[in-house]
């Protein structure tokens, strides 16, 4: 997820109940885990409003506009492109990147997030729509431990929710798609992995459930166990965090 500008603070909301649907996933191995970052690892709701709404205000655009160009999820590149001229397509991303890789305060990892990371290393990747030197400094600021794989908005033509990021994180880590489980948050990270057909896993740090059509959803990945098989990994569900 990112940029984006949901005007309100990451908060966790209870999800539909969590072991309800479990069996979709739970006992399933996974060849690969494909991490979205913002929402899903790393909280950068603050940074992502303040940005936004700076930049906005540089190019007198309405609060209304950008609601209306944003979308939790999308590239940069694209609400920039919906939101102004395309004369200033160039600078306007320029700006907005520069913004973005300057205010990472208050840019924390999520409940779950390292021992997520721990558990399927090796096995997984992080793919966002971040750009390359933004994914870094959020990683950086959230002290996330990285896998090797990383796929950003740098290396893919289409962003989500178009299959093309996550196809690319499956490709780099030598896995088949229909091996991957994809964590997401936002409805269009979700659109990209069906497209991808891969599985859905959502947290509903940024959306409320019934926005978010997964195989399994969860408040947040403290309520997730990562159990690691010859195979693969293999999720599981816990009632509480």
């Amino acid at each position: 997820m990112q940029p984006t500008v949901p005007l309100a603070p990451h908060r966790p909301r209870a999800a539909t109940d969590p072991t309800a649907p479990a069996a979709r996933l739970t006992g399933r191995a996974f060849a690969a885990v494909l991490f979205d970052m913002d929402g899903t690892l790393v909280d950068s709701t603050a940074s992502v409003v303040r940005c936004w709404l700076r930049l906005a205000d540089e190019y007198g655009v309405t609060v209304e506009a950008l609601q209306a160009a944003a979308g939790h999820g999308r590239p940069a590149r694209d609400i920039v492109a919906d939101l102004l001229p395309e004369t200033d397509h160039v600078a306007g991303l320029a700006r907005i990147t520069e913004l973005e890789v300057a205010d990472v305060e208050g840019v924390v990892a999520l409940p779950g997030a390292h021992d997520a990371l721990a558990r399927t290393a090796g096995r997984s990747a992080i793919v966002t729509s971040c750009t390359g030197p933004l994914a870094l400094a959020r990683q950086r600021a959230a002290g996330v431990v990285v896998p090797d794989v990383v796929v950003t908005a740098d290396d893919v033509r289409h962003g989500k929710p178009h299959p093309e990021p996550f196809l690319t994180g499956a490709a780099r880590l030598g896995v088949d798609p229909s091996r991957c489980l994809v964590v997401e948050d936002a409805p269009a990270g979700l659109a990209a992995a069906r497209a991808a057909g891969m599985a859905t896993l959502a947290v509903t740090t940024t959306h409320e459930a019934d926005e978010l059509h997964a195989d399994l959803v969860v408040p947040d990945l403290s309520y997730v166990t990562w159990l690691d098989a010859e195979d693969g990994v293999v999720p599981g569900v816990r009632p509480s965090a």
